[in-house]
Order: structure tokens, then C-alpha cells, then sequence
């Protein structure tokens, strides 16, 4: 499946617009303060890519596992040394509430670690 992503800037607008195949979704993404630009950077929209993918992976290993998964929460950060630098010491964190036992819990983490596409195309670069 195709995926892909428009940033439209000008003075004060800033319009975020991502596609998977045919869906087709808007992000409301303020300017920055100095009216050029954006209000979030790169690197944070990053870290919320590797949240967003892992969480969403969770649900559907979950699914084929017949495990209901009623919460998660997932924090990712890394350090941007320098402009032009790559990101260090990636990390991420997850919390999962499920009706399952801790060992198919666990299981079910790995197995989305495993599988997640966003970590999977960074992995090699940074994690």
C-alpha cells in the first residue's frame, strides 16, 4: 500500500494532509508563532510515528490472537544532537492493559515490536 503525506505553508497556515491507498485524511497541525513554518517539528512528528505505529500493531497482533486489549500507551523520545544530526538513543515504552495473562501480554509486545513498520525502516538508522 502506497502511504504518503502534503505539507501546504504560507504566512500563518499550515496544512498537514496523509494518505494511505485511497483513505485520505487531513491533520490539524497550527503554524508556528512566526507565522512561517510549522508548530511541530520533524522530530516530534517522528517519535508520534513510532507511537502511533506501534500502537496501532498492537490492536491487530491482538486481533489474530483473539486478546482484547483495552488500553495502551506508548511514549517514545530520542536526543537530536545537533542540526543535521541523526537522532541517539531512541527508546520507547509501552503500556498494555489486556484480559490476557502477563506472559501472552509480553508475547503479544514482542511480536508487535517485531512486526512494527515504522521501527522496522528506522531500526537499522537509529534504534
Amino acid at each position: 500500500m502506497r502511504f504518503a503525506a502534503q505539507v501546504r505553508n504560507s504566512e500563518g497556515e499550515h496544512r498537514a494532509e496523509v494518505s494511505a491507498g485511497d483513505r485520505h485524511a487531513s491533520l490539524s497541525i497550527a503554524p508556528r508563532a512566526s507565522g512561517f513554518g510549522s508548530s511541530v517539528s520533524g522530530g516530534e512528528l517522528l517519535m508520534l510515528a513510532l507511537a502511533t505505529c506501534y500502537c496501532n500493531d498492537l490492536y491487530r497482533e491482538a486481533a489474530k490472537a483473539r486478546i482484547e486489549v483495552t488500553a495502551v500507551e506508548v511514549e517514545c523520545s530520542a536526543e537530536f544532537p545537533a542540526e543535521g544530526a541523526a537522532a541517539t538513543g531512541l527508546t520507547y515504552t509501552a503500556r498494555i492493559q489486556a484480559r490476557a495473562s502477563e506472559k501472552q501480554i509480553r508475547e503479544l509486545a514482542r511480536r508487535a515490536d517485531a512486526l512494527a513498520e515504522i521501527q522496522n525502516t528506522v531500526r537499522g538508522q537509529c534504534l
